[in-house]
């Protein structure tokens, strides 16, 4: 063998090398991503279910009751609750 053909050989196995280090850095970067994509997931999802046992436990406990009184001698006034209405009879 001549000097030639073993650096030749050496730069070729240094160009592998290379191309290695570069697919595992990629690697890398590819992981932690996927590691940061996770974590975000992961609170996410422990905020919903935070937040539905938030409005689970708000919605039962919230009863809320309002006495009008004198409805009948205000003018011209009625009440509407949802798709109930009270008129004042004539």
């Amino acid at each position: 063998m001549s000097l030639k053909e073993d650096i030749e050989k050496v730069q070729k196995k240094v160009e592998e090398i290379s191309l290695a280090r570069e697919m595992i850095h990629e690697d890398q970067k590819k992981n932690k991503r996927l590691f940061i994509v996770l974590l975000v997931v992961l609170v996410m999802w422990f905020c919903t279910i935070v937040y539905l046992v938030y409005v689970l436990n708000d919605i039962g406990s919230t009863e809320e009751t309002i006495d009008i009184e004198g409805v009948e001698t205000i003018d011209n006034s009625h009440i509407k609750i949802g798709d109930d209405v009270w008129e004042k009879s004539k």
